[in-house]
């Protein structure tokens, strides 16, 4: 018999709506308990994860010395600094150091309580990041050097003598100086590496490869490689770049070119080793590029180094350049160099004003010939010209055009 609507009643095992209703409820009760326990866990590991990342960021951050000493001295010379002509444009100076100080470096000779740049490279970064530019300083090179803050704390008096000097007697701050005063370019970071960080660069990379013409035995650089395709690690590496009267014809101008092919295959390495997307191969580069690290307080911690080079893995390698200065022997001893002119103005001009460089394993004419005395490089049409004149081609190569290119 039917009821009043004509249901018929439920019987056993007969589920009524109002029994589908409660089963569904305790079906939906129990899905959201399964869903927050797997949030909860999920959160959880977020956050181990999360700690762990921080406990490697700390180290890694740690890793960095501030040169608060190098940015109070440069603020006070503030006023007689070059200013910055180009927005997002940046330059940077890296200075290596020779100092034997600390247990990685004691090996390469006694401290005799100096500090020299064994190296100086002004590196420019195109505003968009279209583009870096490399240019080594000879060591050797003559310049003015102002008054500086001594490290001993006593001033210096202005003198013209080899760059080397302002870093010895007055550090980053007075090397900084110096730079600017030679090129007109606004130097805003610095970082300085000793013979330790440079060593554990190439080791965490796995080293560096490159190709020799003939083999090298030098005892003085800790060298014995044969010739053809080698990959160098750190130490060899380090003797490698540094090595100057054995290797090549002697000169200070085939090691920096060594030191720039070396550059650009580590860079070349670093790029296509897939080390910057991979966290287990990026950690052990990061440790290592932040330790025995110097620089200015804005690229002293993980954020600002990232802040500095976010733009740079968009770079292609035919567009990271380097470069050494255009320069000539010393007209009063042919054992220092001297600014090749008018080359060298134009290089700075166009550096400090982000017009393109273009450099070349062999340029079509020298450089130094380019212009006339006093005559500011331009891109400004030629006299009967329908256009702006090309821009100079600088002798150097690119980090596609390494040693094994």
């Amino acid at each position: 018999m039917s009821d009043a609507a004509g249901t018929p009643p439920a019987g056993p095992g007969v589920t009524g709506a109002g029994a589908s209703a409660s089963g569904r409820g305790l079906v939906r009760r129990r899905r959201r308990r399964w869903v927050r326990a797997g949030a909860l866990a999920a959160g959880a590991l977020v956050l181990a994860a999360a700690g762990a990342g921080w406990v490697v960021y700390a180290e890694l951050d740690g890793n960095i010395t501030a040169d608060g000493e190098a940015a109070r001295e440069l603020a006070r010379y503030e006023e007689e600094r070059p200013t910055s002509l180009v927005k997002d444009a940046q330059n940077l100076l890296l200075i290596g150091s020779d100092s034997r100080a600390g247990d990685g470096n004691r090996a390469y000779g006694r401290d005799p309580g100096t500090e020299r740049s064994d190296t100086t490279i002004l590196l420019h970064l195109a505003a968009g990041r279209h583009s870096a530019t490399a240019v080594s300083l000879p060591r050797d090179l003559m310049v003015d050097v102002p008054g500086c803050l001594g490290r001993d704390g006593t001033r210096t008096e202005p003198t013209s003598t080899m760059l080397n000097y302002a870093f010895e007697k007055g550090g980053s701050a007075c090397a900084i100086r110096t730079v600017e005063k030679l090129t007109g370019i606004r130097i805003d970071h610095h970082v300085v590496v000793d013979f330790s960080g440079f060593k554990k660069m190439v080791d965490a990379v796995d080293g560096v490869e490159i190709c020799l013409t003939e083999p090298i035995h030098d005892k003085a650089a800790r060298l014995r490689l044969p010739a053809g395709r080698v990959k160098l690690n750190g130490e060899q590496a380090l003797g490698y770049v540094r090595a100057r009267k054995s290797l090549g014809d002697g000169s200070d101008t085939d090691r920096m070119d060594r030191q720039q092919r070396f550059l650009g295959a580590l860079v070349d390495k670093v790029r296509g080793n897939g080390v910057l997307l991979n966290p287990v191969k990026l950690d052990p580069v990061l440790d290592a590029a932040t330790s025995s690290l110097t620089t200015d307080p804005s690229l002293a911690s993980l954020r600002g180094l990232y802040a500095f080079v976010r733009g740079l893995r968009d770079i292609p390698t035919e567009r990271v350049q380097f470069l050494t200065v255009p320069r000539e022997p010393y007209a009063r001893d042919a054992d220092r160099d001297q600014l090749a002119e008018p080359a060298a103005r134009e290089l700075f001009a166009r550096l400090r004003t982000d017009r393109p460089v273009t450099v070349a394993r062999e340029t079509p004419r020298d450089p130094a010939a380019r212009g006339g005395a006093g005559e500011e490089p331009s891109d400004r049409a030629e006299p009967g010209g329908t256009g702006p004149s090309p821009a100079p081609t600088f002798r150097g190569n690119t980090a596609a055009e390494h040693a094994c290119g």
